[in-house]
């Protein structure tokens, strides 16, 4: 039995200038040329030629090759030779082979050589993600979320894990899914709101959390989800939301840096090259931005939100204005504005809230946060939501609360705008959308 605690990945085997070396994987790749044979195996890091001349292997080995078929997983035991034409330029000679767990064939999905549909894809995830180019948007995806939580750590947050069942919606709408709480009725949680803000009622002054949030979104569109994978923060004893998105701005700036520095494989893939961006990001308020797009024959409502078209259009304003991919949109109207967002002094009908957008995405939600209790209770009132109903969250602010605010950022669709891609269930592991509960 091979001792696969002694494997070798594709990516050591030259590095480390071994003679001898035991490696495994699928078989990707299997050619008979009567008196030679190969195997091309891949692991996670890349390829490896296996080798089998008929007079240098036993025969066992030559007949147990014959045996194997594509996707089987087998661990090799052999010399390395150094050979140009080879993956790496190396090749491995058997005097040994195992096959450890044997494929059906065929199998339900081409990953490599044949475009299939997304569906299809997701349906057999498992098999998509064998494809080394669909593997790397998850690469990509760790070092974003290993960046984002190094970037917190070094800036004195404190990471938090909220709960994800709650008993009340966060936001007060419907968009919320229900669930059967042993005697009680309870939901999943639209966000970790409350609860980060609640950390600010206790002086650690800047928490994180990176986890899911669930949205009962009937939207079949490329950019929802009902899952995702939410970045939040929230930072106390603020001056204003310039605060909020200066840490916003220095944040996508790092994770940039990282994915630049440490993805360079992975985004030669998809043929991407990152543009770290300058600060400060553009600001421009929605006002200026109901022009901007009104002189571009896109009109909006007056004190409404921009839909999908108008960000895009907002975008290409911004990068012929500012030669930037990113602008904050800021000072949102109160028609479309949370009741914990904090109003204008000078106008009440705006507020300190803004969104990042990014190559005509909308990518991170962020605001001033309503701290004093007495105004809280009567916006909760004048968005037609009942007080009691958010006693357990209105308490928070009853015995001292500095001002703080924070953002909510999806990891998915960072993922998107970097590599490019157009629909977010590319850059989610198993997508949950209106349709898909599977797998």
């Amino acid at each position: 039995m091979i001792d696969l605690r002694k494997r070798f990945y594709s990516s050591e085997i030259k590095r480390k200038k071994t003679k001898n070396v035991i490696v495994a994987g699928w078989v990707q790749e299997i050619r008979d040329f009567g008196g030679i044979k190969f195997l091309v195996l891949r692991d996670k890091d890349g390829l490896i030629q296996v080798t089998a001349p008929k007079k240098k292997v036993s025969s066992e080995i030559f007949k147990k090759i014959s045996d194997i078929s594509k996707e089987c997983v087998v661990a090799v035991k052999g010399e390395v030779i150094k050979e140009k034409q080879a993956p790496g330029g190396i090749e491995v000679i058997p005097s040994e082979i195992e096959i450890l767990s044997r494929s059906e064939s065929p199998i339900p999905l081409e990953f490599l050589k044949i475009e299939s549909n997304l569906d299809k894809r997701l349906d057999w995830r498992f098999l998509d993600l064998r494809n080394p180019k669909n593997a790397s948007i998850f690469k990509i995806q760790s070092v974003v979320s290993n960046a984002t939580r190094s970037f917190f750590y070094e800036n004195g947050f404190v990471e938090i894990h909220t709960p994800k069942i709650i008993a009340s919606a966060t936001e007060g709408g419907a968009n919320v899914f229900p669930i059967v709480y042993f005697e009680k009725k309870a939901f999943l949680a639209q966000s970790p709101q409350f609860y980060k803000q609640m950390m600010m009622a206790t002086g650690f002054d800047k928490v994180f959390e990176i986890g899911p949030v669930f949205r009962a979104e009937p939207h079949h569109t490329t950019r929802h989800l009902c899952e995702y994978t939410s970045i939040d923060f929230e930072i106390a004893f603020i001056q204003g939301y310039e605060d909020v998105m200066e840490v916003v701005e220095n944040l996508f700036v790092y994770i940039l840096k990282e994915v630049k520095k440490k993805c360079t494989n992975e985004l030669k893939l998809f043929n991407r090259k990152i543009e770290v961006p300058k600060k400060p990001f553009p600001r421009i308020t929605m006002k200026e931005a109901y022009e901007l797009l009104k002189r571009e024959g896109k009109r909006i409502e007056y004190r409404s939100d921009l839909d999908p078209e108008g960000e895009r259009i907002l975008s290409d304003v911004v990068k012929k204005m500012y030669k930037h991919e990113f602008v904050f949109l800021t000072e949102f109207p109160w028609k479309v504005a949370q009741f914990y967002h904090m109003r204008k002094k000078d106008d009440l009908e705006w507020t300190y809230r803004a969104d990042l957008i990014w190559n005509g995405l909308e990518m991170t939600t962020l605001a001033q946060r309503e701290h004093r209790y007495e105004i809280l209770v009567q916006q909760c009132k004048e968005k037609g939501l009942i007080p009691e109903q958010f006693n357990f969250y209105l308490n928070f602010f009853k015995y001292g609360m500095p001002p703080h605010g924070g953002a909510g950022t999806g990891l998915e669709r960072i993922v998107l705008k970097i590599l490019g891609l157009e629909n977010i269930r590319e850059t989610t592991l198993l997508p949950r959308d209106p349709l898909r509960l599977m797998p």
